[in-house]
């Protein structure tokens, strides 16, 4: 436990994107506010990103402005100002970057204690690098997270998690996905980088693997028009697959994948999303590797799914998948969809 004499009662984390990156602080949150039911936190992070944090308990959500009010140099200070306004007492930085180490710094310097995550870039270089590659296990996001508030005096135990009720679903889902389902399948089959995502004619191969047992149905996550359009394809030959991009508000996606019964996804933010909503989560892995620390939370080893490091001797390419190596483009391939769809399959028994 923190020191009793600590005076450390509200501390501000900040973390501002990308989605899965947020995605990955919420079970370190949860697990704060259990361990420390006294100590107050603020999030900063971008108002897009508020519902991730909503039925958190003493845990208040700070948007953050970044188009107008905290734009630039000059809006951190005014960001400075409006948080500081809240009674803070220590600073938590879980991005690392400039805009975050700026607020840190003018927090340090108002006297009040700071932490800044250490993102491991070393080790990671060794992992990733071609030649005289170091293949290990890196310290996960969430050890590293942890290790902020531990440097702050609050040190925290993530071996039980406690997640989130199933949600429950209104009406407009429910119209949306139907009533006669007995296992409720996510597949999320995009990610930010093409070198993460598992081949387009692969995936179709799982969908209609999956998609012969009636009794399960199959939810299609993403977003923009392109994906959309893609998802439609991959939904119209089956009545049980469903797309949900663009049907729903996203309040209402997290609702949905909350009542999941696993998640299918790439090494993308859907992932992470399913895992603090505790989903069971089984994920494909191209360039990238769970080694470098960005396994879902609570999730085995044995629920990844990696390319073929025999044939492509070296993977991992890339921390996060915007690495073009040459002839490793079609690393994904050696993921084979009836082992897909046997993991997938495995978690909802």
């Amino acid at each position: 436990m923190a020191d009793l004499s600590s005076k450390i009662k509200h501390i501000a984390v900040m973390r501002l994107s990308a989605m899965g990156d947020v995605a990955m602080t919420v079970p370190v949150l949860r697990a704060f506010v259990k361990q420390y039911p006294t100590v107050k936190l603020t999030v900063i992070s971008r108002p897009f990103f508020k519902p991730f944090f909503e039925g958190i308990p003493n845990l208040e959500f700070f948007p953050f402005d970044e188009k107008e009010r905290h734009k630039g140099f000059l809006g951190l200070l005014c960001l400075f100002q409006d948080v500081k306004k809240l009674k803070i007492d220590a600073f938590a930085d879980l991005h690392n970057v400039l805009r975050s180490k700026v607020v840190s710094l003018l927090f340090a310097l108002s006297g009040k204690k700071r932490a800044t995550v250490d993102k491991g870039r070393e080790g990671k270089k060794e992992l990733t690098r071609a030649e005289n590659k170091i293949f290990k296990q890196l310290p996960t996001m969430f050890e590293r997270h942890a290790k902020v508030f531990e440097e702050l005096g609050f040190p925290l135990d993530l071996s039980h998690p406690e997640f989130p009720k199933k949600a429950i679903l209104g009406a407009e889902i429910t119209e949306l996905i139907g009533e006669n389902y007995q296992k409720l399948i996510g597949i999320a089959p995009f990610a930010q980088y093409d070198s993460k995502v598992y081949p387009l004619d692969l995936m179709k191969d799982v969908i209609e693997k999956l998609a012969e047992n009636k009794d399960q149905t199959v939810l299609l996550f993403g977003g923009g028009t392109k994906e959309i359009d893609i998802l439609n394809s991959l939904s119209e030959p089956f009545k049980n697959v469903i797309n949900v991009a663009g049907k729903i508000k996203f309040q209402q996606e997290l609702k949905l994948i909350s009542n999941l019964d696993v998640m299918l996804s790439m090494d993308s933010g859907n992932a992470h999303i399913a895992a603090m909503l505790g989903v069971k989560v089984v994920t494909l892995w191209g360039a990238t590797h769970p080694y470098a620390g960005f396994l879902p939370f609570n999730q085995s080893l044995e629920n990844t799914l990696t390319s073929d490091r025999n044939q492509y001797p070296k993977l991992p390419t890339s921390v996060y998948g915007n690495k073009i190596v040459e002839g490793y483009e079609d690393a994904m391939r050696t993921i084979l969809p009836q082992q897909v769809v046997d993991k997938v399959v495995e978690q909802l028994l």
